[in-house]
Order: C-alpha cells, then sequence, then structure tokens
C-alpha cells in the first residue's frame, strides 16, 4: 500500500505538480526582473529537489536503479546513439530556427531569452553546471522513474513513452506552446536508446551536449541579435 502511495505521489508531482509550478512561474512578472544567474541557480536546485525526492521513492517503492536505466552498455552503442540524437536534436533546433526566420513557426517565449547567457562567466555556468544537472535529473527524472512506472502501469512501453514524453513538455510551460512541443519531442527521441538499450548513459550524454550547444552557441548566436532589434 505504502509503496503504491509513494509511486503515485512521485508520478504526480512530475506530471503534475512541476507542470503547474512552471506554468505559475510564467505569470510572475518579477521573474523577468531576477539576475541570470539566480534563475540559473534556482533551476539547479529545483531539479535537485525533485532527485531527493525521487530517490527515497525508488528505495521505497522500486523499481530500483538498474531498472530504471542506471547500467552500462557497450561504447559503440554509447557514442552511436548519443551521436545520432545530438545530430538529429540540433538539425530539429536549427531548422525551428529558420521557420521562425520565414515567420512559420511561433517565436520563442521571453523567459526563453532570459535564460540565454551573456557574459563569460553566464555560459560557463551555463555549461558546466546548469547543462549537466539537467541532463542527470531530468533524465533520472523522466526516462529513468517515470518511464519505468508508467510501463508497469499501463503495460505498455509506448503508452509510457507518449504520457512522460508528454510530463517532461509540460514541465518547460514556461517555455511557451513552442518549447512544450519541443522538449516533448526531444523526450520522446531521448527515451528510445532507453527502450533499446535499457541504460540511462546515452540519453545523459546527448541531453547534456544539446543543452550546452544551445546555451552557449546556438542561444546567444540566433536570439541575442533578434532581441536587440
Amino acid at each position: 500500500m505504502i509503496r503504491n502511495l509513494v509511486s503515485i505521489a512521485m508520478v504526480l508531482i512530475l506530471a503534475g505538480g512541476v507542470p503547474f509550478l512552471s506554468f505559475l512561474t510564467a505569470r510572475r512578472s518579477e521573474i523577468r526582473q531576477i539576475p541570470r544567474m539566480d534563475l540559473y541557480i534556482s533551476a539547479v536546485l529545483s531539479q535537485w529537489l525533485l532527485v531527493a525526492l525521487a530517490i527515497p521513492a525508488v528505495w521505497l517503492a522500486g523499481p530500483g536503479f538498474g531498472a530504471m536505466g542506471f547500467r552500462s552498455t557497450p561504447s559503440s552503442d554509447f557514442l552511436g546513439w548519443a551521436a545520432s540524437i545530438i545530430g538529429i536534436s540540433l538539425a530539429l533546433i536549427g531548422l525551428e530556427t529558420i521557420l521562425e526566420h520565414f515567420g512559420l513557426w511561433p517565436e520563442e517565449s521571453d523567459l526563453v531569452y532570459l535564460l540565454i547567457p551573456h557574459t563569460r562567466v553566464e555560459k560557463l555556468m551555463a555549461v558546466f553546471v546548469v547543462a549537466p544537472t539537467a541532463a542527470f535529473c531530468e533524465e533520472l527524472l523522466y526516462r529513468g522513474f517515470l518511464l519505468t512506472v508508467l510501463s508497469r502501469w499501463f503495460d505498455s512501453v509506448q503508452w509510457a513513452l507518449l504520457v512522460a514524453a508528454a510530463a517532461f513538455g509540460l514541465a518547460h510551460v514556461y517555455q511557451g506552446a513552442r518549447g512544450i512541443v519541443r522538449t516533448a519531442l526531444l523526450g520522446a527521441l531521448l527515451t528510445i536508446p532507453v527502450m533499446r538499450l535499457g541504460s540511462l548513459y546515452p540519453s545523459m550524454a546527448a541531453h547534456f551536449v544539446i543543452d550546452a550547444v544551445a546555451l552557449a552557441w546556438l542561444g546567444p548566436r540566433f536570439l541575442h541579435p533578434k532581441r536587440d532589434d
């Protein structure tokens, strides 16, 4: 009984609580006045807090860290899957940018612009703290815990993938409709190697590279000039 309640509570937090808090954050006007480094620190602490809640849930209710994807995989599979996800994701982000340039895709949320680093220190923070935190924490939470628990509940990995990807997208509701769609698709893509290999490590590596490149290079290169105009 307790095991089921713990699992249900953690699933509700990830699928409902996090999107709701993200929605409330987007509606707060004062959030736009907070220094960027403070936003980074807040995001990092929030993700580690969720992990701190998830770890006891894994111990009490299962499914166990091995079943969640904390297991080794051959280096060829690791590199192949990580490189494939990185290539596909960055290509889609590039296509997204081109479509926006021609007015065929919604503009980014103003909160996305707030997260793009300006200074060298902010870029270092984004690459070496924000990106690895997101890669580890979000993969553990959504492709590890949530996907595994939902697969058992639904008795279907496909349905679990859809629900977990949707929850991951909604967790980024502060990025607007464009951000929800983008992160949901990325979540689905990151799930594939977990399903095929039973390991989170390729997805973690790919997630880190995608976030680091988007924050430190793609964002400053393609978003700042437009906002300045």
